[in-house]
């Protein structure tokens, strides 16, 4: 809509109803009141209104064939009520946390028009309001002033045409000073703001009349690109030539116009160059150091002194004895080596024994007197290897006892207790995580790495496991061999064939637990993944369709993404009904029941990347949405938090990393070229228990076993360990 002329018709009035509200826009539909109390129809965009609220319209009238009469606003403006009922209606609206209609009205007989004064200056005296203590008045204080700083960056994002939906996540992130923190810089909105891309935030800083050659904008275009390609893509750092050529291409300049900011950047060591001996690397300052953290702390442990008692054949017998089982050759050899290295790791896929080699290392070891700490990069994966080994074991972000607003407080001055730290999983881990773990181990501690290095390397920057054992200088145990019981899966043969670049056997037998059904064409497939999980599955194989089957793709986007699957098991396992809550944010509706994943880590919620749950209840006044992982930890959401949360009917195989499913099915389709990849493949395989159904073309399959060139990640943790360490420090002991 055209801005009004100066001379164009205006109204003021009170929001008696709101008829229509677009979060994501702010177009709005609205009775007003004015003062002779006339009610009239006002259409227009406001980023945030309630009803109560007084407002300015300016713009023109229209005749509409169905609704009449009405007012088209080219501006609204938000205006504080000021009689009692407006007033009233305003705290009525459950936008202060504390305040619903009784309370509301309560306030309201209480002090009348000076109410919002009482609230700001006086907040003390709604104590004397029945029913309101010192617990609800602080709550309805700090919501007061909450609501007053997110409506600040409403108008400032709608003004820039921005979703005002992001208004939370800013006040989160940058409290009271958010938009003083955006006029000073936009381009953090890029930074710190998911969904917002740089070329969003650069447009906002041209409005504010940043100059396309400024230094400053030539430097976050740099600093996006190594953000990005550390989100993206997983790298620690760029070629600087390719730096110079992606950063050129998005700001709309040549590569060469970058080389002073980029050396800028590079005194004020926001960036690192480092030569590797073929090409310069450039890092962000804390991928940098946190890689130099991992080196120094692994060349550390390999150059002290053994620290654990060494196992022996006997102790072997022992064990075996107890158990009532006979290690293989791979396995005993495995136990033996990791107690004579400070720093050893075990690789291998699926059905090769690595849980019956921690269980013995931890049953003799503990009989040792030695103290074993067990850890995981994820809520599930550590749940998992409490189960197989009877230990207890954690996420690594509690056992270094992670503070949401200071971090880990277990490091190098206050280290971890115990001796030997067992860290599954481990393919998962990124750089950063490592060196806080690794900065964490005591200077006695040994550390033992579990993991598969043919799996997909971490959501993200970083191939730590990978880059570790391709350096050469840590002592690695690579178990091949599969045991008896494994060997009866299809799953598992399937997996080792398809890690080997081999066609796996498509024959199914009656107790097979691995099928391929093959299908052409997109809809033909999605409908068979529709009629596997409503009906086939659950009443063949008695699995729940919710919480026991996981559809697990390659991408997002498309029609066989996350995105397309995810509205339709949605709309066959959850439809909308009459009693059912449901709300809509950041293009998702959410419903009551919906099975739901966590996006990014939330360290203040203890909810990470990748934690699997369902919607147990959404609540009004004031709205909120509570979501169940793992059965027991119960979070609550706002509805401006809701960009953390996705579906979870169909995920992407990279999030499914360190979780089991007891039935999983995997799309193929020749749409997804580009990430059809054999570690792909082989990862998504890994993940099932007890099914695994691949559903689409042959030729999709044919592809991804062919594919062995998974994306290489740029990183410096392989050099820096062949270049500091004197001696081979994988000779045994």
């Amino acid at each position: 809509m055209s801005p009004p002329a100066d001379n164009a018709p205006e109204i003021e009035g009170t929001v008696h109803a709101i008829v229509f509200h677009n979060e994501e826009n702010g177009f709005t539909i609205m009775q007003v009141r004015d003062a002779r109390g006339e009610t009239t129809t006002v259409r227009g965009r406001i980023p945030a209104v309630v009803e109560g609220e007084r407002v300015r319209a300016t713009g023109q009238w229209k005749n509409d064939r169905r609704f009449g009469r009405q007012f088209e606003a080219g501006r609204i403006h938000a205006l504080p009520p000021e009689t009692p009922d407006g007033i009233r209606r305003f705290l009525a609206s459950g936008l202060i946390d504390g305040i619903g209609p009784t309370y509301a009205g309560r306030i309201v007989e209480a002090f009348g028009i000076d109410t919002f004064r009482i609230i700001d200056t006086e907040s003390q005296r709604l104590e004397e309001v029945a029913g309101i203590g010192k617990a609800r008045r602080l709550r309805i204080k700090d919501s007061w002033k909450r609501q007053r700083s997110v409506r600040d960056i409403m108008i400032f994002l709608h003004a820039h045409g921005l979703s005002t939906a992001r208004a939370l996540r800013l006040y989160k992130n940058y409290g009271e000073e958010a938009v003083n923190i955006l006029r000073a810089d936009p381009y953090r909105l890029a930074r710190d703001l998911p969904g917002v891309g740089f070329r969003t935030a650069d447009e906002i800083a041209r409005q504010m009349g940043q100059s396309p050659e400024a230094p400053r904008r030539l430097a976050a275009g740099i600093l996006h690109i190594l953000a990005e390609a550390a989100a993206r893509h997983g790298h620690c750092a760029l070629p600087r030539e390719q730096l110079l050529a992606d950063a050129g291409a998005i700001l709309a300049c040549e590569p060469s116009q970058l080389e002073i900011p980029l050396n800028h950047l590079l005194l004020e060591t926001r960036v690192v160059a480092e030569n590797n001996g073929t090409e310069t690397l450039i890092f962000p300052s804390d991928l940098h150091e946190a890689e130099s953290l991992v080196a120094q702390a692994i060349l550390r442990l390999l150059a002290g002194p053994v620290t654990l008692p060494k196992i022996d054949p006997a102790a072997l017998d022992w064990f075996e004895r107890h158990h009532d089982l006979k290690l293989g050759a791979e396995q005993a050899d495995a136990v033996i080596r990791a107690t004579r290295h400070r720093f050893f790791v075990i690789t291998g896929g699926p059905g090769v024994g690595k849980t019956t080699i921690l269980k013995a290392l931890l049953h003799i070891l503990v009989a040792k007197k030695v103290q074993p700490v067990l850890c995981a990069p994820t809520g599930r994966a550590a749940q998992r290897l409490s189960e197989s080994t009877g230990r207890e074991a954690f996420t690594i972000h509690r056992a270094l006892e992670y503070q949401p607003h200071t971090g880990f407080a277990r490091n190098a001055h206050k280290p971890l207790a115990g001796d030997f730290f067992v860290i599954d999983e481990a393919s998962m881990i990124d750089i950063r995580l490592m060196a806080a773990l690794l900065s964490a181990i005591p200077p006695h501690g040994s550390v033992l790495l579990v993991g598969d290095v043919d799996q997909l390397p971490s959501v993200g920057p970083g191939g730590v496991l990978r880059d570790i054992i391709g350096s050469g200088v840590v002592a690695v145990a690579k178990l091949t061999e599969i045991y008896r019981q494994a060997a009866s899966s299809r799953i598992v043969l399937a997996a080792h064939e398809i890690n080997r670049g081999r066609y796996p056997s498509l024959e199914t037998t009656p107790d097979s637990d691995f099928f391929f059904i093959e299908r052409q064409g997109t809809e033909a497939i999605t409908e068979t993944i529709r009629h596997l999980i409503t009906e086939r599955i659950p009443s063949g194989f008695s699995l729940h369709p919710r919480d026991d089957i996981q559809v697990l793709t390659p991408m997002n986007r498309q029609s066989l993404g996350t995105r397309e699957l995810n509205v339709t098991l949605q709309s066959a396992l959850n439809p909308p009904a009459e009693l059912k809550f449901e709300i809509e944010r950041f293009g998702t509706t959410f419903r009551t029941g919906d099975k739901v994943i966590q996006t990014r880590n939330n360290y203040d919620k203890e909810i990470f990347n990748g934690d699997i749950g369902h919607i147990a209840e959404i609540t009004a006044e004031p709205t909120s949405i509570h979501v169940t992982f793992d059965g027991q930890r119960h979070v609550r959401y706002e509805p401006g938090e809701l960009d953390e949360l996705q579906l979870a009917y169909a995920v992407t195989i990279h999030k499914s990393q360190g979780s089991e499913f007891p039935a999983v099915v995997i799309p193929l389709s020749s749409q997804h070229h580009i990430m059809l990849q054999r570690n792909l493949l082989y990862t998504a395989i890994t993940r099932g228990k007890r099914l695994v159904l691949l559903v689409g073309e042959k030729r999709a399959l044919e592809l991804a076993v062919r594919n062995s060139d998974s994306i290489h990640r740029h990183s410096g943790l392989e050099a820096k360990l062949r270049q500091t360490l004197p001696n081979p420090a994988n000779q045994e002991g």
